[in-house]
């Protein structure tokens, strides 16, 4: 390419390399920095946001922008270098709505926030959460105002991580398959007693769990030359650059499946951000589609195959010759039933899949309340238990196992939740998609065998890394646009068969 086009990239990898910094300050906060370091990392994280989004609205970018256009005249639109163009041109002009000093103290008080929710979950005493989450959702809607939408406040944020969504279009898909899903669960629930989860709930002995996590995410091609596991209280993944992915996940000595599912989703992050094509690498579309495509992958992982009875007719051996005092006497039948126990569960991480959908519908339909002003911050522990009542028919004991389980509103990541559920439904379609080419993959996966589903996705998938919204991507892969039809299908089979429905 040309020089103008190299100007744009040296520019916009200098832009990623200051982001990147701001993000390993982030994930030493969550995983190693002591308590006290808190209000000294704000400050540190707020720079280098304001650097980060300086240097992207600056009159530079946009004329960098024009220059490498006009050299590169008229190429084709799934090019790198068309791709680079497009989505840095989004970026720039959604970007330079919001004021960097906003930008800043925004970073600043996400960055507090984070050690503030974690102490006040661990306490269960959202009171001291309360005044930074008004703080944060302040900012939150102040940077929806500057960035502009048509409908409802909330479309602004939804953008951000899903690209071209709304949430009309959430809500539609949401009430599509809600009346289905509520059907299975009752029909479930009239079966209750035909599947016990007992066995999870023995003694695991955390170093050997922090080894099976390991084996089990290195066989299903998460790179530990380009990445490692730690512990945080809220599971994630992060990039710094492709060569550099790292996860995290927790550990309960009497509960074996959050660690087991926990890394295995976040592996499906990871295995993602490692699959962008190398020619990306430093630029803006050296990372997933949208969080809802990213959702996509770290669900496949821990669903369609982690708790798929095929996995662990691979697995459960090595799983029973690591804990043989806890699960000698279990069979793998028992075992697959077990992890796939729909219930009433108070934290949406641990919830069955049956019922994960309805724990979004929940934050969504909060999310858009507190974002228009309808839901004072003091009243969201009431408003949250008033609405997990209907959706589940419990109460949440406390605000810990209730509104103060989640990360995401002490980050500043409002407008987010939907991406689960949207993940889930895209993770039906590019399931099918995958089985339809590669029909041998279900028996591959019972011998252990992982790359040929690996490596569709890297093809279809995770070597485009941004260069496509989520609607154009699925529509690459499928030829349909975001449905739950396959979804409901694929639950309904599943659970169908577990409590013979």
């Amino acid at each position: 390419m040309g020089e103008k086009y190299q100007a744009l990239l040296h520019h916009l990898m200098e832009i990623r390399n200051v982001n990147r910094a701001e993000a390993l300050l982030g994930w030493d906060q969550q995983v190693n920095m002591p308590p006290g370091g808190s209000k000294g990392r704000a400050a540190q994280v707020a720079t280098l946001a304001r650097i980060g989004h300086e240097m992207l609205t600056d009159e530079k970018t946009d004329m960098l922008l024009k220059e490498a256009q006009l050299e590169l005249g008229d190429v084709a639109y799934d090019s790198d270098e068309a791709s680079m163009i497009r989505v840095t041109r989004v970026d720039y002009h959604e970007n330079t709505c919001i004021p960097s000093d906003l930008i800043a103290e925004h970073a600043e008080a996400t960055a507090l926030g984070h050690n503030i929710w974690k102490e006040a979950r661990a306490k269960n005493d959202f009171a001291a959460f309360a005044p930074i989450l008004t703080r944060i959702l302040d900012l939150t809607r102040r940077m929806a105002d500057y960035i502009g939408y048509q409908e409802h406040p909330y479309d602004a944020l939804l953008g951000q991580y899903e690209r071209g969504m709304k949430s009309s279009e959430v809500k539609r898909l949401f009430d599509e398959h809600k009346p289905p899903l509520v059907k299975l669960i009752a029909q479930i629930n009239e079966r209750a007693d035909r599947v016990s989860d007992d066995v999870l709930h023995r003694d695991f002995p955390l170093d050997r769990q922090r080894q099976f996590c390991t084996d089990i995410a290195s066989a299903i091609g998460y790179d530990f030359n380009r990445g490692r596991i730690d512990v945080a209280t809220h599971p994630f993944a992060i990039t710094f650059n492709q060569g550099d992915v790292r996860i995290t996940t927790r550990y309960y000595q009497n509960f074996i499946s959050p660690a087991i599912f926990g890394t295995m989703h976040e592996s499906g992050h990871a295995m993602y951000e490692q699959g962008v094509s190398p020619t990306l690498e430093g630029t803006p579309l050296s990372r997933g589609a949208s969080l809802g495509v990213h959702e996509s992958q770290s669900r496949m992982w821990e669903n369609f195959v982690g708790r798929s009875k095929g996995f662990w007719t691979w697995a459960y051996p090595q799983l029973q010759a690591t804990f043989p005092e806890s699960l000698g006497d279990v069979s793998v039948d028992a075992f697959y039933r077990a992890i796939n126990k729909v219930g009433q569960s108070f934290i949406r991480v641990e919830a069955d899949e049956a019922t994960y959908n309805l724990h979004i519908m929940l934050r969504f339909e909060l999310e858009m309340e507190m974002v228009a002003g309808n839901i004072p911050v003091e009243k969201l522990p009431d408003e949250w238990n008033q609405r997990f009542e209907a959706y589940f028919g419990i109460v949440p004991p406390t605000d810990t196992l209730g509104v103060l389980q989640d990360v995401h509103w002490s980050s500043g990541l409002i407008g987010y939740f939907a991406t689960y559920a949207l993940g889930n439904m895209l993770a039906a379609q590019y399931w099918q998609q995958a089985l339809r080419t590669h029909p041998e993959i279900p028996a591959e996966i019972e011998r252990g065998k992982f790359d040929t589903l690996l490596k569709w996705l890297n093809v279809n998938i995770h070597q485009h890394g941004r260069k496509f919204t989520p609607a154009e991507l699925t529509k690459r892969i499928t030829g349909e646009s975001i449905k739950s039809s396959e979804y409901m299908k694929y639950l309904e089979a599943k659970y169908g068969e577990i409590y013979g429905l």
